[in-house]
């Protein structure tokens, strides 16, 4: 199967407006400037990706930053989704949540995330976020390799 490169870009499925801002700075204090598409929870990521119920579909994105918590449709429940439509299986999916919950990142990790990001998002601190730092950082390398 052939593959086209892309330019990449980001989806970003996430309810609260503060922490849609917090990716957004983040995004650029990492000189990212990757088209970043807004979805306020699972049901409108889906119209996205499919170009369903009255929405351009967007590209396919390099990376999906997922919220777990959302109404309509949660993060696991997209990801369930996801995972099991041929054409977005191997999406890199990172989750980002403020939940540390071990069900949850259990879970998360059956259905193959790349990666874990524990909200408040803060990228550059070390010690504790150790986690949310090598996850964000995995996710810029992934976006990095892309360009």
């Amino acid at each position: 199967m052939a593959t086209t490169t892309s330019e990449p870009s980001i989806l970003l499925v996430e309810d609260d407006q503060m922490d849609i801002m917090n990716v957004q700075r983040e995004l650029r204090k990492h000189n990212i400037s990757a088209p970043l598409h807004v979805a306020r929870n699972g049901r409108e990521a889906l119209n996205l990706l499919r170009g369903e119920n009255g929405e351009d579909r967007i590209p396919k994105p390099s990376v999906v930053m997922l919220d777990l918590n959302m109404p309509r449709m949660n993060g696991l429940e997209l990801l369930d989704t996801l995972r099991s439509d041929p054409e977005f299986v191997g999406l890199n999916v990172f989750i980002t949540t403020t939940s540390d919950l071990e069900t949850d990142r259990l879970k998360a990790q059956d259905l193959a995330v790349s990666g874990y990001i524990i909200k408040p998002l803060s990228f550059d601190t070390f010690g504790e976020g150790g986690a949310t730092v090598d996850g964000f950082s995995l996710f810029l390398d992934l976006l990095r390799l892309k360009e």
